[in-house]
């Protein structure tokens, strides 16, 4: 039987302060677990008599597994339970349906680090996303490779860390990463472009807490300048791929892909522009999905209330 999962991982992020007292709270609540007759039945009898109305409701009977996902909005009816209470209360009911849930205030942000190499284009996406209020999260850190990002992330006004990796000193590199991810209790890790593969011990340490974006031409166009690449062969054709991260490749989850169209009127350059619009558009919206507790992790597939 999975236990009920009230930690800062993936799908739940640090509570904030609650609602003023003349504020009504909203919740979500997700859950998972083996399908049977009753759950949809037994979650609304709870939250109808913990004082809560849904005003939204998504679910999913995955016929292939055998398991269920649901994903509940509510807000309280006048001042309504606390979330602590609110938790305790539905403990019962996830152990009686072996469930894997949690409950959070809906404006809890998750805190993300964002990392990056040398092309700021998916960064300077999420940052201007984020400030403007389009991303459910705090940036406490950016880190990077290379220098070259230092100047927008201070423009931002967010701390910037400078962490060479070379064969010799990846090992120092990726404890130097980890020691950032735990002081400063981060729920998320994005690569916005970061040109470093990550070592399996880490990736499988941060299983459903990191998410990449890459080109989805893989695996016809490999190595340097996949676009050109594609030019050459005159692809019509450019997508991208939003995944977690495991310790496969480039193999994990998929979360988000989208593509738009090209064709000979095009240059090298140009495709690569269309590919780098596409790429931030795409990992925008796997953190908005995911930064919502719209994603769940479903073995090798992901199911996505978006």
């Amino acid at each position: 039987m999975t236990s009920a999962r009230q930690d800062a991982g993936p799908q739940a992020p640090q509570d904030v302060a609650q609602a003023p007292q003349d504020v009504a709270r909203e919740y979500v609540l997700t859950l998972s677990c083996p399908d049977r007759p009753g759950i949809v039945a037994a979650v609304a009898t709870f939250l109808a008599e913990a004082g809560c109305n849904i005003v939204e409701s998504q679910q999913f009977d995955d016929r292939r597994t055998g398991q269920f996902f649901m994903r509940v909005h509510v807000e309280t009816v006048g001042r309504g339970p606390e979330l602590h209470h609110l938790r305790a209360g539905f403990a019962s009911v996830g152990t009686r349906f072996g469930m894997e849930w949690a409950i959070w205030d809906s404006r809890a942000p998750y805190r993300t680090l964002v990392m990056v190499s040398k092309f700021g284009h998916c960064l300077n996406d999420i940052l201007y996303r984020w400030k403007s209020g389009g991303l459910n999260m705090e940036i406490p850190a950016i880190v990077s490779n290379h220098p070259d990002m230092a100047g927008l992330a201070a423009a931002y006004g967010i701390p910037y860390h400078h962490i060479p990796v070379t064969p010799q000193t990846k090992p120092d590199a990726e404890r130097t990463l980890m020691a950032l991810v735990e002081d400063l209790d981060i729920h998320l890790v994005v690569l916005a472009r970061y040109m470093q593969v990550l070592s399996d011990a880490l990736a499988s340490r941060m299983s459903g807490r990191i998410i990449n974006i890459h080109h989805s031409f893989l695996p016809s166009f490999k190595g340097a300048k996949p676009y050109h690449q594609a030019f050459a062969r005159g692809v019509k054709l450019v997508g991208a791929t939003a995944h977690y991260v495991t310790a496969d490749l480039d193999e994990g989850p998929i979360i988000e892909q989208d593509v738009i169209r090209v064709d000979h009127r095009l240059v090298a350059d140009e495709i690569v522009r269309a590919g780098e619009e596409v790429e931030a558009r795409v990992l925008t919206r796997a953190l908005r999905w995911h930064c919502d507790s719209r994603v769940f992790l479903a073995g090798d597939r992901t199911v996505v209330f978006s």
